[in-house]
């Protein structure tokens, strides 16, 4: 009996300290897209590339899962990858934890990787007690299959809108389109998927308790956290909130003007322009979460492996202050093939004396906005420009900076793939989350 009493305290005292969280303020958690190894050439990442990041991070999250639009239930984006026979990345992904028995494995749900014209039903999973249990349930049936760690909710709610200054008949034709339902998606009952989505997360963190499995959630750019998170209830139940706290500008939202993609904090007496959101920061978001009662260690802060391009024209200023006046997305990289994107090894690699089409550098000494580069429209050929705001290891490590003041959990990197996981810049691979490490 004695021995079953100690036993019973044994588990009991143990339990705490299973639970307690080793990197309370040094988080690096590193998103890992694995659809980056569909690219062709030097931007194709696989397996291998993802083990030397390792020993860098201490959470790894692999995106992205999806949900089926009829069952409400987690299902992968990419079967072939994720789940089937060649692959099985689900699988190899969990394996990963032999060579890093410290590391914890999430698996990422939404992410904006599920297609756009079908969010809404990460609004339906919110709504009913039923729909929620067929979404638990199917984690459940993961976690049975697939050793993860934990799950991250990178809830696709809607985005705001961008902001549009408008004529008189730009503001009639407005009107005449939200009165016969044109446009984006407007969600009439936000305060439903509000509080649905808090029991959600509550009852999938009962769930997962028991089986010691962790429960994350992550902010999307442009989703407003005050409409849709309640943060004073969510916190109990969520082992860290990831503020994906980067792309505030962006050449498909905002493309008639370049401007800082990431920044720490708002510029200072910056006014609105026309097509664009008023801007928002690090700074700004993670207040919202630190007011409304989440601890500081919960909350980890983003960080882009990637730039933001946008196309110079004639009529673009030829300093590249931002904001800038620009046309569009800038032209497409070799290794990532996006417009509008390119990778830090695509940046370093036009910043040297001898590249090709060669970017311009200028610096942040305030350490509050970024870096950014351009090439100037040419005048003489007609030649396009490209103004690129990047990231590289000097912001990344005053990004980290900043979360380490601000007594913050550490920094999220989105993602390994567009690092310079090769190391062609400076002969070191990923470093942009070694700069941001470097400083927590």
């Amino acid at each position: 009996m004695k021995v079953l009493i100690f036993a019973a305290i044994a588990v009991f005292c143990a339990q705490p300290a299973l639970s307690v969280d080793t990197h309370e303020h040094n988080k690096v958690v590193c998103y890992w897209n694995s659809t980056a190894f569909n690219r062709q050439g030097p931007g194709k990442f696989q397996l291998d590339d993802v083990r030397s990041a390792l020993s860098l991070c201490t959470h790894l999250i692999y995106g992205f899962a999806g949900i089926n639009t009829e069952t409400l239930e987690v299902v992968p984006l990419n079967p072939s990858l994720d789940t089937g026979v060649g692959y099985s990345y689900y699988k190899l992904a969990t394996q990963l934890k032999k060579g890093f028995p410290d590391l914890k494995i999430y698996l990422s749900i939404g992410g904006n990787a599920d297609p756009e014209d079908d969010t809404h039903k990460y609004l339906v999973v919110t709504e009913t007690a039923e729909s929620r249990s067929k979404f638990i349930n199917s984690i459940n049936r993961l976690l049975n299959d697939y050793d993860f760690d934990g799950f991250d909710l990178a809830w696709q709610f809607p985005p705001v809108k961008v902001k549009k200054e408008r004529g008189a008949f730009g503001s009639f034709w407005h009107g005449l389109k939200k009165t016969f339902g044109y446009g984006k998606f407007k969600d009439d009952k936000e305060q439903e998927h509000r509080d649905g989505f808090t029991i959600l997360v509550r009852d999938l963190k009962a769930q997962l308790r028991p089986r010691m499995k962790g429960l994350t959630i992550a902010v999307l750019p442009h989703v407003n956290s005050s409409i849709y998170y309640d943060a004073r209830l969510l916190a109990p139940n969520i082992d860290a909130v990831h503020l994906f706290t980067f792309d505030q500008k962006t050449p498909e939202r905002n493309p008639q003007e370049g401007d800082y993609p990431a920044p720490i904090y708002e510029s200072y007496g910056r006014v609105p322009q026309d097509n664009v959101d008023a801007t928002t920061s690090i700074d700004s978001v993670s207040r919202y979460w630190l007011e409304n009662g989440t601890p500081g260690s919960k909350i980890v802060v983003g960080i882009p492996t990637y730039a933001r391009t946008w196309k110079l024209t004639s009529d673009s200023q030829i300093s590249g202050v931002p904001p800038i006046v620009t046309d569009g997305p800038g032209a497409e990289g070799p290794h990532t093939n996006t417009p509008g994107l390119l990778s830090y090894a695509e940046v370093c690699s036009r910043l040297t004396e001898s590249a090709v089409g060669r970017l311009r550098r200028v610096g942040d000494p305030s350490k509050k906005y970024g870096g950014y580069a351009f090439q100037s429209y040419n005048e003489n050929t007609g030649s396009d420009g490209i103004w690129v705001g990047y990231e590289d290891p000097d912001t990344a490590g005053n990004k980290a900076a900043y979360a380490k003041a601000k007594g913050l959990g550490g920094v999220l990197i989105y993602d390994l793939s567009l690092d310079d996981f090769r190391g062609v810049c400076t002969g070191d691979k990923y470093p942009i989350i070694r700069g941001a490490k470097y400083k927590l």
